[in-house]
C-alpha cells in the first residue's frame, strides 16, 4: 500500500482531461539507434501538439548503453556487445532478449511538470507490476531502479530487477524503464550496472516466477493505469 503522502504526490501525474496514453508493443527485436530516433521524433511531435502520448514496449538485441553519468571504468568488456552512448540519465545498463524495455513518452506539461514526481511514478509503476506476481520490491536511497531482497538460511542480499533512465525535453519525457523478465543475467557482467558494484541483478524467472513477456506486459499495463491513467492500444512508431 502506498502512503497517503506518496499517493497524493503521484496523483498529480494523472491528466486532468483523462486523455488516454497510446500503448504499443513491437514484435521481434528493435534496433537501438532506430528506436532512439523514433522516440525523439515522437517526443518532439508531442511537444508540438502534433501527436499523443505513447508507451512503447519492445525488446532489443544484446547491447550496452551509457547514460550521461556513465564512467568509462564501469564498462568491463567493451568487445562483448555493441555500446551505445545515450542522452538519458544514469550510467551503464544492459538491454537484451528477455528484458522488457518500455519507452515512456509523456507530456509532463499536463502531468504536474515535476521530474522528481515523475520518476517516483515510474518506480511505483514497476513496483505495482511486480506485485501482480507476488514479488515484493522497493526503491533504495542512493540507488537508482527497483530492488528485491533475497534471503537464505544464513545470507541476504539485494538485487536489482528493473532500471530507470529518462530524459525530459520541453517537458516531454523519453527513454524509460527496463524490467528483467527472463534475460541472460550473465550478460550484465560486461558492465557495472548503474555504477553499483556491490549488488547483483535478478529477474522474475530467476526469482522462481515463470512469467511470460505477455504476462509481464499485462501487469505493466494494469499498474500503469493506476499511476498515470488510462491507455488505448496503438501502433508502434514507424
Amino acid at each position: 500500500m502506498l502512503s497517503q503522502a506518496l499517493s497524493e504526490t503521484i496523483s498529480k501525474l494523472v491528466r486532468a482531461d483523462g486523455r488516454p496514453v497510446e500503448w504499443a508493443v513491437s514484435e521481434g527485436y528493435v534496433d537501438y539507434e532506430a528506436a532512439v530516433a523514433a522516440m525523439e521524433a515522437r517526443a518532439a511531435a508531442i511537444a508540438a501538439g502534433e501527436a499523443g502520448e505513447l508507451v512503447w514496449l519492445l525488446e532489443h538485441p544484446p547491447l550496452y548503453t551509457a547514460g550521461v553519468s556513465s564512467k568509462d571504468g564501469d564498462l568491463l568488456d567493451a568487445a562483448r556487445f555493441p555500446v551505445h552512448r545515450s542522452g538519458r540519465g544514469g550510467q551503464f545498463t544492459y538491454h537484451g532478449p528477455g528484458q522488457r524495455v518500455a519507452y515512456v513518452m509523456l507530456d509532463l506539461n499536463a502531468r504536474g511538470k515535476d521530474v522528481r514526481t515523475f520518476v517516483r511514478g515510474l518506480e511505483q509503476w514497476i513496483i505495482g507490476a511486480l506485485g501482480a506476481f507476488g514479488v515484493p520490491a522497493d526503491v533504495r536511497e542512493g540507488r537508482v531502479g527497483v530492488w528485491v531482497e533475497r534471503k537464505g538460511p544464513d545470507w541476504s542480499r539485494e538485487d536489482k530487477i528493473a532500471a530507470i533512465g529518462v530524459k525530459v525535453r520541453k517537458w516531454v519525457s523519453f527513454h524509460g524503464i527496463s524490467l528483467n523478465v527472463e534475460p541472460q543475467l550473465d550478460h550484465f557482467s560486461g558492465i557495472v550496472p548503474c555504477g553499483i558494484a556491490e549488488h547483483g541483478v535478478t529477474s522474475l524467472v530467476d526469482l522462481g516466477v515463470p512469467a511470460t513477456m505477455d504476462e509481464a506486459d499485462e501487469a505493466l499495463r494494469m499498474s500503469f493505469r493506476r499511476v498515470f491513467g488510462e491507455t488505448v492500444v496503438g501502433p508502434p512508431p514507424a
